[in-house]
């Protein structure tokens, strides 16, 4: 088959819109990856367009992990997409390593990736710190997974946070040199972020300026989806805070990144804006704020704890999605990645 004749055979992507996403399998899940990813992915799918929500468990080894608590975490966030309203016969929900064609087209598209353009990725340097050369190859060519895991299912639209979205524009890079260097114009199409919401990046109880993080060594600093009631109304209490009343309009958050953080996490748990709750709360002190606040992050998270925890204790049950959602993913997965080594040019027998 010549160039010519290959190009030809890949008209501009024009295949059905495709929803992705996942979340990693270490550490604890929190109120970040509730509002950030959770409660945004079950209010996408019933969008029309089919969703693929995965368990990052092949990045999560980008650094060492036990292997026990590895497989714990991925049934525990098996367990948060379920609770949080994701219906396993409407998305597809299934651990990444299940699905052997994930590993095998991050191999090939590491061969289409550039080099320039992994050094360009500032979560590395931020993960690595001042010890690079102690890193994982794994953890340098994670963004190239990432565009992996998205290209494989010929994913339209990501949701993805404000931290996230440099390795998104590295996905559609690595897509348009794939379907240039083989002449397959539209094979891969170019996804989409979808950064939207009051709340795609949840900060620090602690700290405004640090995202809520799993890894973060204060407890303190995070609500965690397994918190029950009690602990949940006293991490809000303790939140830290400036000695101002909110203010009567957005601009006056501007340089108080607590409160803007607080503000934010109403917003998203009651479904409205940021202007709405400075409406009802400005003028108001933080102890009006923070109690409710507390009562509507109980509220909220309430159900979605107590769905995780019955699921929990049943593996089994949790085991059958997985294995069913590895199935339907590995059925849109395993023709792709077939029709890209015909198209590198690999021996088919």
């Amino acid at each position: 088959m010549t160039e010519d004749t290959l190009a030809a055979s890949f008209p501009t992507y024009g295949g059905p819109r495709r929803i992705l996403s996942g979340i990693q399998a270490s550490g604890a899940l929190h109120l970040g990856n509730y509002l950030g990813a959770l409660k945004r992915f079950t209010a996408l799918q019933d969008s029309g367009a089919p969703c693929f929500l995965f368990v990052a468990d092949l990045h999560a080894i980008t650094v060492w992990q036990d292997p026990a608590v590895l497989t714990a975490q991925t049934r525990e966030i098996a367990a948060a997409y379920i609770a949080s309203g994701l219906d396993p016969a409407k998305s597809t929900i299934f651990p990444q390593s299940a699905v052997r064609a994930h590993s095998e087209l991050a191999w090939i598209l590491n061969c289409v990736a550039r080099l320039g353009w992994l050094d360009r990725m500032t979560q590395f340097k931020e993960k690595s710190g001042k010890h690079k050369e102690r890193a994982s190859v794994g953890l340098y060519t994670y963004p190239v997974l990432q565009a992996a895991d998205i290209l494989l299912y010929k994913a339209t639209e990501v949701p993805v946070g404000e931290d996230q979205k440099q390795h998104l524009e590295l996905t559609r890079d690595i897509a348009a040199k794939f379907n240039t260097d083989f002449g397959a114009p539209g094979f891969f199409p170019l996804p989409e972020p979808l950064i939207q919401g009051p709340a795609t990046r949840v900060m620090s109880l602690r700290d405004g300026g640090a995202k809520m993080s799993k890894s973060d060594p204060s407890d303190q600093s995070r609500i965690n989806l397994t918190d029950d009631a009690d602990t949940i109304a006293a991490k809000v209490r303790k939140a830290r805070t400036d000695p101002e009343p909110l203010p009567e309009t957005l601009d006056g958050l501007a340089d108080r990144p607590e409160a803007k953080n607080l503000v934010a996490i109403y917003a998203a748990l009651a479904d409205i804006s940021r202007e709405q709750v400075i409406e009802q709360f400005g003028g108001q002190g933080f102890g009006a704020f923070k109690p409710a606040l507390a009562d509507l992050a109980v509220s909220a998270l309430a159900p979605v704890t107590a769905e995780m925890r019955r699921l929990m204790d049943d593996p089994a049950e949790i085991d059958r999605v997985l294995k069913d959602g590895a199935e339907r993913a590995a059925a849109i997965a395993d023709p792709v990645v077939d029709e890209v080594k015909r198209i590198v040019g690999f021996w088919r027998g």
